[in-house]
């Protein structure tokens, strides 16, 4: 319980410091990977590691994600038919 305690303050002061969303995936993912890496035979880092690729790759497609729709509506709207 304390490693899921100290990683959430950790996690909340690192957030703090950087604004970079991609950082914020990391972050976020090395958490969870450390909580259940550590819950798994107390593989705590290589947990933090792994959630911390997984995090990021699920902050860059989610902006890409965006970014794709925010294009198709600009599409649909330029060549909406004028009335």
């Amino acid at each position: 319980m304390k490693l899921v305690t100290y990683a959430a303050t950790l996690a909340v002061a690192l957030t703090g410091v950087v604004s970079s969303a991609n950082a914020v995936g990391c972050l976020s993912g090395a958490v969870a990977g450390g909580v259940v890496g550590h819950m798994a035979h107390h593989h705590a880092l290589a947990g933090a590691a792994v959630g911390c690729v997984a995090g990021h790759e699920m902050k860059v497609h989610e902006k890409r994600k965006k970014a794709a729709e925010a294009r198709a509506a600009a599409m649909a709207a330029h060549h909406a038919p004028a009335h």
